[in-house]
């Protein structure tokens, strides 16, 4: 198997929807991912330099609408990439995006790719979540065969497996809003991230626009709970898992992630490819796991972690920096518990609640994040991972190199 490296990544700002229009809400999602691939044009001299890549790999949660028929391809063709460029879409729910990575990663190691770009999109603006009406969501017996409820049930169902209360999601939740005012002040995203342009050159968004810098835990701890009285959710949900038994409404608008738009992309290939492009990689991708548990509980990321750190020969404790998207508050937490990462390391810029989670454009922007993270500090290894509806999960780790170290 050959290595698969990180050359670069880039992401948007992650623009809220609003019932009055976001500030992304005019830009379609295949002009989120070609803005990107041009920024990886620029940035890389891969058009000046005459470099092919093979294949656009975009990861896309509601695959219908605009972000239907191969949004992939048609970014490709609307950034004026060269005709010979193929373009394909992974749609597995929230995972999309580092599924998209993974998949990008696999070409490269197996050979059959030099050069791939691997990311997401998502306008949720433009095509919200269930647009695409998929079964799971209205058939009622398959509903009940899976366990399908909102997603925020399944996240409370969750916290309770992992014994977590009310206020300890509230309290990471405000420190994710510190750590995101905190990193945007400090210039973290610098690096990775490309403002958004209209039409006629102007910069729509050039900065994550959810962030609640001067909310108090009191405030937080104020918000009405989300879903505290449906009865036909918790019913499914204990039918399908008695074992579990009744179980509290924990989270409130706080503690959920923020519905956004937004997009990102990386470039990976194989050791030719930085003579090809006269740059040195940043990042090894180490290895690529999911896993599945019974739905709809959000714990798969356990199981899809544990996989990938024993592909990459690691232990919990040689990770550097961790980022564990945030959907809901649980879902760091969760893997917190399971593996004893500290807050040090543990989403140490803010993340999807504080923020926003852009559903398939959500993996290559915790790549982003996370190699930022590693090379400022200094640390060598990092961990990516996801959880998704259905009872499914990803996780990445990654290395980061210095010069020389893929040589």
């Amino acid at each position: 198997m050959l290595d698969a490296y990180v050359y670069d990544v880039v992401r948007t700002p992650r623009g809220r929807v609003r019932r009055d229009g976001g500030a992304l809400a005019g830009v379609a999602p295949y002009e989120l991912a070609g803005q990107l691939l041009q920024a990886l044009d620029r940035r890389t001299g891969l058009g000046a330099g005459g470099v092919h890549v093979d294949e656009v790999i975009l990861g896309v949660s509601t695959a219908s609408h605009e972000q239907g028929a191969n949004v992939s391809r048609a970014a490709t063709i609307w950034a004026d990439w060269p005709d010979d460029v193929s373009g394909s879409v992974v749609s597995r729910l929230c995972c999309s995006g580092l599924d998209a990575l993974a998949a990008a990663a696999a070409q490269v190691s197996s050979g059959t790719a030099d050069l791939v770009v691997g990311g997401g999109v998502e306008s949720m603006s433009r095509v919200p979540m269930l647009a695409d009406k998929p079964a799971i969501a209205f058939d009622e017996e398959l509903g009940e065969r899976t366990g399908f409820v909102t997603i925020g049930v399944s996240a409370d169902a969750t916290a309770q497996v992992a014994g977590l209360t009310r206020p300890e999601l509230d309290a990471y939740a405000l420190r994710s809003h510190q750590r995101a005012a905190a990193a945007w002040a400090a210039g973290h995203f610098d690096r990775s991230l490309v403002p958004v342009l209209g039409a006629d050159g102007e910069v729509l968004l050039a900065a994550d626009d959810g962030i609640r810098a001067q909310m108090t835990l009191a405030d937080f701890e104020a918000m009405p709970l989300l879903f505290p009285d449906d009865a036909a959710a918790h019913g499914r949900v204990e039918r399908r898992l008695p074992e579990l038994g009744e179980f509290p409404a924990l989270h409130s608008a706080a503690t959920a992630p923020q519905m956004v738009d937004g997009a990102s992309a990386a470039l990976i290939g194989n050791i030719d490819a930085a003579r090809s492009l006269g740059i040195a990689p940043r990042a090894r991708i180490l290895a690529t796991a999911t896993a599945a548990v019974r739905s709809p509980l959000l714990t798969a990321t356990v199981d899809a972690i544990r996989r990938a750190l024993a592909m990459a020969k690691l232990q919990p404790e040689d990770i550097d920096i961790v980022e564990a998207n945030e959907s809901f508050s649980v879902s760091p937490l969760l893997v917190q518990r399971a593996f004893g990462f500290t807050d040090e390391i543990l989403n140490v810029d803010g993340g999807a609640v504080s923020m926003g989670h852009p559903l398939g454009g959500s993996g290559g922007i915790l790549l982003a994040t996370a190699l930022d993270a590693l090379e400022r500090t200094g640390g060598r290894y990092g961990l990516l991972t996801i959880p998704a509806a259905l009872g499914l999960g990803t996780a990445i780790v990654i290395e980061r190199l210095e010069q020389g170290d893929a040589a």
